[in-house]
């Protein structure tokens, strides 16, 4: 029976992805230590150091049919891990001697590491596929509303107006930094993992790294210059980019929360029948996807501190840090990949409501101009002598629920520096958006090269 919110039968596809969830699964995760000594014994055999006879032969049977997976499942219980146990079953199924010749000069770590890379070598390019989608769903809203105003806002006030395509650009940009840091880690991280009992490759004698390096040209994964058993920079950089790239998700999500609130009404999540309803008000339309994203990101975050701390292991092979990585990296991706996907969704289905952007910007009566105000006339009458007039008068127009642009208008001294047709212009929130086309634009076009 299903006990985790991961594996739940209700939760399941809220929280991970079927494709996350098959690529941690026991079955993949034997195969890949299958693949792992199919590898070897090919290796192993066009060195000359394994029969060519008894390497067909163990090719022939890493095959999950062969594996008894009950029957691993006990014997790992008393073992404390499954690669002896799999690799006397795999020796068990090859005809004669042949099975003497399995795991030749390797060791359990040898096999988990390198197998668990291959997982996150499967998992990386799921995510990729979503990651790209994010990116395409965030550059179509900031072309379509590069020059769309609204509020923006600092400490949750309005502070001065930006443009909604600017706002998506900026996420945009960070989305395509880590399209950009997934490039350079997979460098790094997909390496597999050959060292033997300490990591010298001493049962091979002088043909060590001649294997390591033909196993790894066999599993298509990068050549470590040398053992890694207790040093996992990868996997910890690996964990860390999740962190990143969902905590980025989260961002993009607490956003579209604060600008679906009612008071606000400026985006909403894509509207399907039943999403986000309550069970007793009607008229209630929650931001589910937004929900789900926070929640599954800040959980990816506080793992990260528990992938970090499983660097820490002693000597050269670890008495008990390294057991951290199989509990929380496969929780990492399954819970990073339902955050993606929430998030690729949210992005390609936002709805963008340019007419309440427009009208919020004008609920202070102008006072979300005060700097536009300020910078146009400190240019004759001084920046802090205009700062200082135009905070007064913005004081003044609270108090008295009117427009700013009258009590400037009425002021004596401001008459003298600019008419209320000159006023009018610079509280025009379309007059103050700086340069925020242009750097919509120009992430677009570093996006496209």
């Amino acid at each position: 029976m299903p006990s985790t919110i991961l594996d739940s039968e209700i939760f399941r596809d809220i929280y991970a992805t079927p494709d996350m969830r098959a690529v941690w699964s026991d079955e993949n995760r034997v195969r890949k230590y299958l693949a792992f000594e199919a590898a070897l014994a090919k290796a192993e055999a066009a060195l000359g150091i394994v029969p060519k006879d008894a390497a067909a032969e163990i090719v022939k049977h890493c095959d999950l049919k062969t594996i008894d997976m009950a029957k691993l499942k006990d014997a790992t219980e008393a073992a404390g891990s499954p690669i002896l146990p799999m690799v006397k079953q795999l020796m068990a199924a090859c005809q004669g001697k042949h099975g003497e010749w399995v795991h030749w000069g390797a060791t359990t770590q040898d096999v988990t590491d390198t197998a668990m890379v291959l997982q996150v070598k499967e998992a990386l390019d799921l995510l990729s596929a979503d990651l790209d989608g994010i990116c395409d769903g965030l550059a179509a809203l900031a072309k379509k509303y590069r020059d769309t105003p609204m509020a923006g806002r600092s400490k949750l006030q309005q502070a001065v107006p930006i443009t909604f395509g600017y706002k998506m650009a900026s996420v945009l940009a960070a989305f395509e930094r880590h399209r950009q840091r997934l490039a350079e880690l997979r460098g790094r991280v997909l390496v597999g993992e050959f060292g033997g009992a300490a990591g010298t490759l001493s049962s091979l004698g002088a043909d060590g790294l001649k294997v390591h390096d033909a196993l790894m040209a066999e599993l298509k994964l990068g050549q470590a210059p040398i053992s890694w058993h207790t040093v996992r920079d990868g996997f910890g950089e690996t964990a860390c980019f999740l962190g990143l790239v969902t905590a980025t998700c989260a961002k993009l999500a607490l956003d579209v929360k604060l600008l679906m609130q009612t008071e606000v009404q400026e985006v909403a999540e894509a509207g399907k029948e039943g999403r986000g309803a309550s069970s007793t008000m009607p008229q209630k339309r929650n931001p589910t996807s937004s929900i789900y994203i926070t929640t599954q990101a800040a959980v990816v975050r506080q793992l990260v501190g528990a992938m970090l701390e499983a660097q820490v292991q002693d000597h050269e092979r670890g008495s008990g840090p390294w057991e951290i990585e199989w509990v929380v990296l496969p929780d990492m991706f399954m819970l990073s990949a339902a955050v993606l996907r929430h998030t690729r969704e949210l992005a390609e289905g936002l709805e963008v409501n340019a007419a309440r952007m427009r009208k919020n910007l004008d609920i202070t009566n102008g006072l979300i101009m005060s700097e536009a105000v300020t910078m146009g006339l400190g240019k004759t009458m001084g920046r802090d002598t205009a700062h200082h007039l135009v905070s007064k008068l913005g004081k003044e127009a609270m108090k008295a629920n009117r427009p700013l642009l009258d009590l400037l208008a009425e002021d004596k001294e401001i008459a003298k520096h600019a008419d209320r047709n000159q006023l009018e212009a610079l509280m025009d929130p379309a007059n103050y958006l700086g340069v925020a086309g242009e750097m919509v634009d120009r992430v677009l076009e570093k996006r496209s090269k």
